[in-house]
């Protein structure tokens, strides 16, 4: 009896893990969570001190103020925050002259500082996204970040050393919503590339305002480095949600002449490992002049991109001819699993949270879905 007891005790915590404070997961279009339609509804912090909030124990000269973000994140009825993580190498993973990596940090501390913040994060219903990498600068450490995407012995060393032990010692905390690889990586990419492969050619971007930052990579280059560590957080966690946030709809749209450089097929041919795909797409969109160019998601239904995982809008900012409440209104209602407004540390913090408050408490299962959900 004892025996059965104890098997009836598992069988119905069993049960109440799936329907109370599940993970993450897709379906089709959708996130779903606890059997829920859900709707990522936030912010993006990016960070309180650039590329030195985890890590070399730095997250103590910021928790404060970063936890007070995720207080007023949640008080604005918002869930989730995309935050960075190493940036372009500055001070995490540690390298070392050569451009292989050999530690997480010097001080020991980045995973244990990540998951100080998923705790806090938890406390408060708030599921974490953490960006990798960026692509939208090229500073005096990007050498760093360049050999990764060059050299696939250096970038497994990065795998094996910093991202395989950081995905399994945080896959099991409920606020981790996922990994980001890297930020609007077309700020590096080559545009005009032709190839006979589409995924590889970069026409298309020709004077599309890819390549900001120094045209430094082929398509091929930043696939393979996507691939990889999607393919490695994956492996290691194969219920991970896997995205990239990609700088235009112009990169992963696939329509209007454009290419959707970040697809299944596009990363596994490059790449060559067979999980490194994303779970769900990501698309930035800023206006030029004060319009949003044709493929933004604000002139869009997010069923016109033809894109057969969950978009979430992870970065945009009033503006356009656009209130800030109808922005998180359009994301929620057209299509779209995600809103994630940019940046708390800008003067515009307030803003984002009157848009978060816009959606506090929706619930239509038939359209964007819950907010309010435990995390």
């Amino acid at each position: 009896m004892a025996v059965i007891n104890w098997i009836s005790f598992w069988l119905v915590l069993h049960l109440l893990n799936g329907c109370y404070g599940g993970r993450l997961y897709t379906s089709g279009k959708n996130f779903m969570k606890d059997g829920h339609r859900v709707f990522l509804s936030g912010t993006n912090l990016a960070w309180v001190n650039y590329a030195r909030d985890f890590g070399n124990n730095q997250y103590n000269n910021v928790k404060a103020q970063m936890e007070r973000y995720l207080s007023e994140i949640h008080a604005a009825g918002g869930n989730s925050i995309r935050v960075w993580v190493h940036i372009e190498g500055e001070t995490s993973p540690h390298f070392l002259s050569n451009g292989y990596v050999d530690k997480t940090d010097a001080g020991r501390s980045l995973i244990n500082d990540m998951r100080n913040f998923l705790h806090a994060a938890q406390a408060r219903n708030v599921l974490v996204f953490f960006t990798l990498w960026n692509g939208a600068v090229k500073q005096n450490t990007h050498w760093r970040l360049n050999g990764l995407i060059k050299d696939t012995g250096k970038l497994q060393s990065y795998i094996n050393i910093a991202l395989i032990p950081m995905v399994n010692a945080l896959k099991g905390e409920p606020a981790l919503g996922g990994w980001d690889i890297i930020n609007e990586a077309e700020g590096v990419i080559i545009p005009g590339h032709q190839s006979s492969n589409p995924c590889h050619d970069t026409t298309s971007l020709t004077n599309s305002g890819a390549g900001w930052a120094g045209q430094l990579y082929t398509a091929a280059e930043l696939q393979r480095f996507v691939n990889w560590q999607a393919d490695a957080i994956r492996t290691a966690d194969p219920g991970a949600m896997v995205t990239v946030g990609a700088w235009n709809a112009k990169a992963d749209a696939g329509i209007l002449g454009f290419h959707n450089l970040y697809s299944d097929h596009c990363l596994v041919s490059s790449g060559g490992k067979a999980h490194g795909t994303l779970t769900f797409f990501q698309v930035h969109t800023y206006a030029y002049q004060g319009k949003f160019d044709g493929l933004s998601p604000f002139e869009h239904h997010g069923n016109d991109y033809n894109l057969n995982k969950p978009i979430v809008i992870g970065e945009f900012r009033e503006e356009g001819g656009r209130s800030i409440s109808d922005m998180y209104n359009h994301a929620y209602y057209y299509g779209y699993s995600g809103a994630w407004g940019w940046q708390a540390i800008d003067n515009n913090w307030s803003n984002l949270q009157t848009g978060m408050r816009h959606l506090k408490g929706r619930n239509d299962q038939q359209k964007g879905g819950m907010v309010a959900f435990s995390v």
